[in-house]
């Protein structure tokens, strides 16, 4: 299993972003060992579709589930597309966000949890 957190800096200590499509990082963990990796969002500035660029890229990656604070609806079809997992939390750290995941504390969201553009209007 390896779980992708939407987050502002490349460490495990980061914050969780706000935005899934536009976040700088995803911190890549797996659960069990707490082992990780940083990889850069390639659709943090893409002009349009920046969701759908980011979730092909976790999907190329090998990511079966992902952690962000929001999804919007073109990452969410992409992601549900491929099967991949998706889990929202309030905030906190990449860390405290997959101890969540792992002791079954948060919810997997089955559809966009903010409107299309919403990251936008951030950062």
């Amino acid at each position: 299993m390896r779980v992708a957190v939407a987050a502002d800096g490349d460490s495990i200590d980061s914050q969780v972003d706000p935005r899934f499509g536009r976040c700088p990082f995803y911190v890549v963990v797996d659960p069990e060992t707490m082992s990780h990796e940083s990889m850069a969002n390639p659709g943090r500035t893409a002009a349009g579709g920046a969701g759908m660029v980011a979730a092909q890229a976790l999907v190329k990656a090998g990511v079966s589930d992902v952690i962000a604070r929001d999804v919007g609806p073109n990452a969410m079809t992409a992601l549900e597309a491929a099967g991949v997992g998706a889990y929202t939390t309030s905030g906190g750290t990449v860390a405290d966000a997959v101890k969540a995941l792992k002791e079954g504390a948060l919810a997997r969201v089955s559809g966009a949890t903010v409107s299309q553009h919403h990251g936008m209007r951030q950062g």
